[in-house]
């Protein structure tokens, strides 16, 4: 069943997504004839600047809000690292509430502030699922009224949903701050952020087919912190660095595409999340999925996380996976890398003999990619003895 490199499987999409074309001839004009710096006050600068400008209009106008709340980053790390670290700074505060699932983005940076005495950091209970506990939360609160609250909204190994708008009337009635890492969930869930209560949400533009290197941190206008990178003005003050032109450009492109066919894509993506629930039940005895992935309601509809039986193949896995031209992760690809298992199975207890998968779903995957993904894994444990 080897496929050629033409027919690869791609099911890692919470890892970064395919581009797409549209974004790609969007971009082209500012990667060549408009090449002037944005912070030039000459024509060719000009000319630059308003794209950017543009770009930001169409973000503001997808997620509701005004233009002047949105900044563009280097990506998801950089907004979440800005919007913690200077949030806990320009406002004194001394405690700050995650959850053990959290992308480390978010985790290593608050254990980083914790460790050199800033803060004082709570984890707040999971249940059996991985969701938050939402009782465990309010009595966080209650302890420590003023705090930073960061939690993400799609988790990025499982899938689970946080409601943003409990947390967020949480976080109000105790005078929280409230920072939710929407790294996953922007492009494919829709934010009406005039709505939302939250503080501060991130994007970046290669999880929703558009280009890497660019991202978005919005900032509610009900609070003010100081820049995280310095060195100059771009960004209203906010952002020192020349502006990554065409990515801010690709980045506007790519969500108003996102936008545009949400609902078909959704549609199609769920289709393929739902066979593959059923192709892997009919064929392998004892799978199961973690975290709570295979609930349509309580999860993103892109994130499959399979827990395979224990077998001689477990730690092969991966590896047997990519041989067959699969491509698809153990967990959060940021880690992919290390020798450490996923932190996010083991706060849910996962046996760290069975195998694990993240197959993730994009708008240009089809049936026949979920097929062969489900039969090759299902070939591959008829072939050994548990």
């Amino acid at each position: 069943m080897i496929r050629s490199v033409a027919d690869r499987v791609y099911l890692d999409n919470a890892a970064t997504t395919r581009i797409s074309p549209e974004v790609i001839e969007a971009m082209l004009p500012w990667m060549t004839e408009q090449y002037g710096n944005p912070s030039s006050i000459h024509g060719h600068g000009r000319v630059v600047k308003s794209a950017i400008e543009q770009a930001r209009k169409t973000v503001a106008g997808l997620l509701n809000t005004s233009p002047a709340q949105i900044f563009f980053t280097s990506g998801g790390t950089e907004a979440d690292n800005t919007a913690i670290t200077c949030s806990i700074d320009n406002y004194g505060l001394t405690h700050a509430i995650t959850s053990p699932l959290e992308h480390h983005a978010v985790l290593h940076t608050l254990e980083y502030l914790a460790k050199a005495g800033k803060i004082k950091l709570s984890l707040v209970n999971i249940d059996a699922k991985g969701h938050v506990d939402l009782n465990h939360l309010e009595e966080l609160l209650q302890t420590n009224p003023r705090s930073l609250v960061s939690l993400m909204h799609g988790n990025n190994e499982i899938g689970n949903l946080l409601d943003l708008n409990v947390v967020g009337d949480l976080c109000a009635q105790y005078n929280a701050i409230f920072h939710s890492d929407t790294v996953q969930t922007v492009g494919h869930l829709r934010h009406d952020l005039k709505q939302l209560k939250t503080h501060f949400i991130v994007g970046a533009a290669h999880k929703f087919n558009g280009p890497k290197g660019v991202g978005f941190l919005y900032i509610n206008a009900d609070v003010k912190i100081h820049p995280y990178i310095h060195g100059g003005s771009q960004e209203r003050n906010m952002r020192g660095g020349t502006e990554n032109v065409y990515g801010i450009v690709g980045l506007g492109k790519a969500l108003e595409i996102a936008y545009r066919d949400m609902d078909s894509h959704r549609t199609h993506i769920e289709h393929l999340k739902k066979r593959m629930i059923a192709g892997f039940r009919e064929k392998i005895e004892d799978v199961r999925f973690n975290g709570d992935c295979e609930n349509m309601e309580r999860s993103n509809y892109t994130v499959l996380n399979v827990s395979l039986p224990p077998s001689d193949i477990s730690d092969m896995l991966l590896f047997n996976l990519d041989i067959a031209k699969i491509s698809a992760s153990g967990g959060s690809a940021c880690s992919s890398g290390s020798e450490v298992g996923s932190h996010v199975l083991g706060a849910l207890g996962v046996a760290p003999d069975r195998g694990n998968v993240r197959f993730s779903f994009g708008k240009y995957n089809t049936e026949a990619d979920i097929d062969y993904a489900v039969n090759t894994v299902a070939e591959m444990y008829k072939a050994v003895t548990v």
